[in-house]
């Protein structure tokens, strides 16, 4: 049989798509059939770089069944990056093979993928076979994909194969049809398998290797991209509490160094391998004692998965739609709940204290396994080759012309539409409340977000664009630049405050004044860019990595950056004082305005007082899980109180207040100049510039959109209309100006930061939303423990 194997992503960006279908070729190649390959190709270049994102494509020898399809461009799409060809040239070279090349059959994967497997699917006469490799539950990609034709497009082909329950789906929520379940394949190796059946150790005594003796220690490996989906900083925030508890050792494989090391608190016991090939991949799996696979969802299978179970190899992984297809916990491997830390954490250290169950586990992996050989699914694979042959042409010029457009299916079975499914999601405890909470919020985000919009147009219709356009034009540039140096140089000085209480907080490791300077310009850069204020985070794990026990001192580091805070609010009720000292400020409106006014003293009061509060409360608390979130808001709050020994050092401490009020200061200054290059100093002076800095930042608590963009300029012109009557066209230009001297001076500082640290802004993000360390309770057997809980936290209650 001459078969034609279609493959939309680049051959030299290798993933699962392209590893399954190598596999399946050499398969078939061995069986006698004649294979082509057609898969884009990117050489090894510069113009491959820019174009991939920075990324490299390998250096693969192309095998000689491959035709290539020219270059691809690198796509964000579901949690990962896809090498996908977008060139019409793609195009017409796979016409012109699938119409010469004399086929018997063309197999598709990812047959909407868009542009070599679409057109393959929608414009070729010949038996079809597609693949779904791919599990998704969101709805706009696959709505657009169906007010693309996607329905239509899949019409043609003949079989339908998804390699999971959780990819099929897909196909039957979003594009109906009948779908036949044929897996990702594995190479088995007869030695493990033959190991399995003469020893009953079973796991790592399969290969000779392992944790065979209590002070060896538990080896882990992680094979992944250093992408958000696959959960790596997650592992390595487990690893980092795991490595106080027990004897470890963690490989990645897949992260270049570059990507790694920007994630690490402390590299002890990591071992980064990179990108390696296929050999060195089995062999560190058949070393392992156990595959780690911490995904936060996404994934349709995890042909990994099979592989550690192939080399005998324990398999903890995430308790998600597409593993679970592969893994049945308790029975060959453990699923987590995912992006939970502690629980992988825990059952990690279970595998280390119970080498058995571990081997058990091992040896019932060895054995499932056969179901997913490459023999096997090869011939399950053939098998539909011969179901789509065998399907009958249509019979008539309008059948023929129906079967053409895409109107009906193609495999001449019942229409089946696409339709709702229950999700494949595992609810968690009190699910039904917390999914109509969520509803809730989105309803009412929605609200606000409409209605935010409506007021906008009327605001901007009542004020008039050209008012506001013709203020940014008449603005002085001296003025701004010099606004601009002014916050530039407020920046500065908060780094200064911050090394102060750094050094009071972390006396023995000596913390740098360059090493705060960078990280408060990381954390100011990612503060503006980033929702959920992740710029905190960011500065304390830059600082924290330099500190010499970054894992121990992480958690103070953060604690001195809340603690900077109870300055802020000092500098906040200040600048209240002098706008309200200064103008007859809303008039008629007073409890509002001692409402704004104590609201900063008030949360200073109770950041003072609330350990103190708290003290006795999580003991006396009734409900476990008010114990736990008592007990966690007095360890933060009393952080909070450690940043504030530095003012038990007189001069620490006032070189803490003295800069960081200087900063405000600055700010002040600059918001002062801004108001100059309007021409607004003589009509307004220092106290407008002062209730402009309190009303931002006051708005600026909770931010209703990313940067806070529109309500930044909102509470601007609403400031300087109702204190000194400024127009809202020229209040609104003002806001303008205000927020870009911010955020150019966010990049001008963080920017050459972030590139001396060594981070890409990615990195810096990924590994700041895993960034709160856990730690582990003492060991205590199995059997002298209550049970816990598998699915009662979800991703969401580790953020």
């Amino acid at each position: 049989m001459r078969i034609a194997l279609v493959s939309p992503y680049s051959w030299t960006f290798p993933g699962g798509v392209t590893t399954h279908i190598e596999a399946l070729a050499e398969q078939f190649l061995a069986g006698g059939h004649e294979v082509r390959v057609l898969s884009p190709l990117d050489p090894p270049d510069l113009l491959a770089r820019i174009m991939h994102r920075g990324a490299n494509p390998q250096r693969l020898q192309a095998p000689p069944y491959l035709i290539p399809l020219g270059r691809t461009l690198g796509f964000k799409a579901n949690g990962s990056v896809s090498n996908l060809s977008v060139s019409p040239q793609a195009v017409f070279k796979l016409q012109q093979e699938l119409r010469g090349g004399g086929y018997d059959v063309v197999h598709v994967h990812e047959p909407i993928a868009p542009v070599v497997s679409w057109f393959a699917t929608g414009l070729t006469p010949l038996p079809l076979v597609g693949t779904f490799h791919s599990y998704s539950n969101k709805r706009l990609p696959n709505t657009l994909g169906n007010l693309f034709g996607a329905r239509q497009v899949l019409n043609h082909l003949h079989v339908r194969i998804a390699v999971s329950e959780a990819a099929a789906w897909t196909g039957r929520r979003w594009f109906g049809g009948h779908y036949q379940i044929i897996p990702n394949g594995v190479q088995l190796d007869p030695a493990v398998a033959a190991a399995a059946g003469r020893n009953h150790d079973g796991g790592r005594a399969l290969a000779q290797v392992g944790h065979d003796r209590d002070d060896e220690p538990l080896r882990i490996v992680f094979v992944g991209q250093a992408v958000g989906r696959k959960g790596l900083p997650l592992l390595l925030r487990a690893f980092e509490a795991l490595r106080e508890h027990i004897p470890t050792e963690l490989t990645v494989i897949g992260p270049t160094k570059e990507e790694l090391d920007p994630l690490l608190l402390d590299s002890r016991g990591v071992r980064g391998l990179g990108k390696v090939d296929d050999a060195t991949k089995r062999a560190e799996l058949a070393r392992a004692d156990v595959l780690c696979a911490p995904s936060l969802g996404g994934e349709s299978f995890g042909m990994v998965l099979t592989e550690a179970f192939a080399a005998g190899t324990t398999v903890v992984a995430s308790d998600i739609a597409g593993y679970r297809d592969v893994v049945h916990d308790g029975e060959d491997g453990v699923l987590v709940p995912p992006g939970n830390a502690q629980a992988l954490a825990e059952s990690l250290r279970e595998l280390y204290h119970e080498p058995e169950r571990r081997r058990r586990l091992s040896r019932a992996a060895v054995e499932n396994v056969r179901r997913f050989g490459w023999q096997r699914v090869a011939a399950e694979v053939m098998d539909a080759y011969h179901e789509a042959i065998a399907v009958p042409a249509p019979d008539g010029t309008s059948a023929r012309m129906v079967r053409r457009l895409g109107l009906s299916p193609a495999d001449l079975k019942p229409k089946v539409r696409a339709r709702r499914l229950p999700s494949l999601e595992r609810p968690a405890t009190g699910s039904r409340r917390r999914g109509a909470l969520t509803y809730l919020r989105r309803i009412g985000t929605t609200v606000v977000l409409l209605g935010g919009a409506y007021l906008a147009y009327l605001a901007l219709a009542k004020i008039g664009i050209g008012n506001i356009v013709s203020a940014l034009i008449s603005s002085s540039p001296t003025f701004v630049v010099l606004g601009l140096a002014a916050m530039c140089s407020a920046m500065v000085m908060r780094g200064f405050s911050w090394h102060a209480i750094l050094a009071a907080a972390l006396p023995r490791s000596r913390i740098r004044l360059r090493d705060a300077l960078q990280g408060t310009m990381i954390g100011v850069l990612m503060s503006s860019t980033l929702p959920a204020r992740l710029g905190e985070p960011s500065r304390a794990l830059v600082v924290a990595r330099r500190s010499g026990r970054p894992v121990e001192n992480f958690p103070v580091v953060l604690g001195t950056v809340v603690s900077q805070t109870i300055l802020n609010i000092v500098a906040l009720i200040i600048l209240g004082a002098i706008m309200f000292s200064s103008v007859n400020f809303f008039n008629g409106h007073e409890d509002e305005l001692l409402f704004v006014a104590v609201a900063p003293a008030a949360l200073l009061v109770f950041v003072l007082v609330a350990p103190l509060l708290l003290r006795y409360g999580p003991a006396g608390a009734r409900s476990e899980r008010l114990r736990k979130a008592m007990a966690q808001a007095q360890l933060a709050l009393r952080r909070v109180r450690a940043g504030l020994v530095v003012f038990r050092h007189p001069r620490l401490g006032l070189i803490a207040a003295v800069t960081q009020l200087a900063a405000w200061g600055l700010q002040c200054l600059s918001c002062y100049l801004l108001l100059d290059a309007l021409g607004l100093v003589h009509q307004t002076g220092f106290a407008a510039a002062a209730g402009v800095l309190f009303a931002v930042n006051i708005t600026a608590v909770l931010p209703a959109t990313p940067a806070n963009l529109g309500v930044f300029q909102a509470a601007c012109a609403a400031v300087l209309h109702t204190g000194w009557h400024v127009g809202f066209g020229t209040g609104v230009a003002y806001g303008v100006i205000l927020q870009a001297v911010e955020v150019t001076t966010a990049i001008l500082m963080g920017m050459p930061a972030l590139l001396k640290e060594g981070m890409s802004w990615r990195e810096v993000r990924m590994r700041a939303m895993h960034a709160a360390p856990i730690k582990l309770p003492p060991w205590q057997p199995r059997a002298d423990r209550p049970p816990r809980p598998r699915r009662g936290d979800t991703l969401g209650a580790e953020r």
